[in-house]
């Protein structure tokens, strides 16, 4: 589950109940904190743990709403912030010796990325459908079928 919020220039995602453990997933959220967006694409794409390609959903649907909700280029963006918190835990059992139960904790997490345009840059241009009104193409008709003639 994925929610969105903007503010100021900041552009938010955050995906929810995770099925992974926090402290793995912070480990790779360090490494795309503070870099362009382009390179965090490329960092987690080369990332082998699975908590990459978590936090690779999350910042494709971060890149999503700032280009449909707030008319922002994606690569003109970077990782202003990218942050991994606990979630609830799953408690579960497995048996062990002498009738014992041996706990195993499920750890989950809630990942959130917030995205900046890069400092010292010009502000991207806001692109509005409304400002220019989209043009219709002439519709293309077909050329009439030929009939197909019986030999017989």
């Amino acid at each position: 589950m994925a929610t969105a919020e903007t503010s100021g220039q900041q552009v938010r995602a955050e995906a929810k109940w995770v099925r992974t453990s926090p402290r793995k997933a912070r480990l790779v959220a360090e490494h795309i904190r503070g870099r362009s967006v382009p390179e965090a694409r490329t960092v987690l794409a080369f990332t082998p743990r699975a908590a990459a390609r978590e936090l690779e959903k999350v910042l494709r649907s971060a890149i999503a709403n700032a280009e449909a909700n707030h008319g922002l280029i994606g690569d003109e963006l970077y990782v202003s912030a990218a942050t991994v918190d606990e979630g609830p835990v799953l408690k579960r059992w497995r048996a062990r010796a002498r009738g014992r139960a041996g706990r195993i904790r499920k750890r989950t997490c809630h990942i959130t990325v917030l995205l900046a345009p890069i400092p010292g840059e010009p502000a991207p241009e806001v692109r509005k459908a409304e400002a220019a009104p989209a043009q219709e193409k002439p519709k293309r008709t077909q050329a009439p079928r030929k009939k197909k003639t019986e030999e017989a």
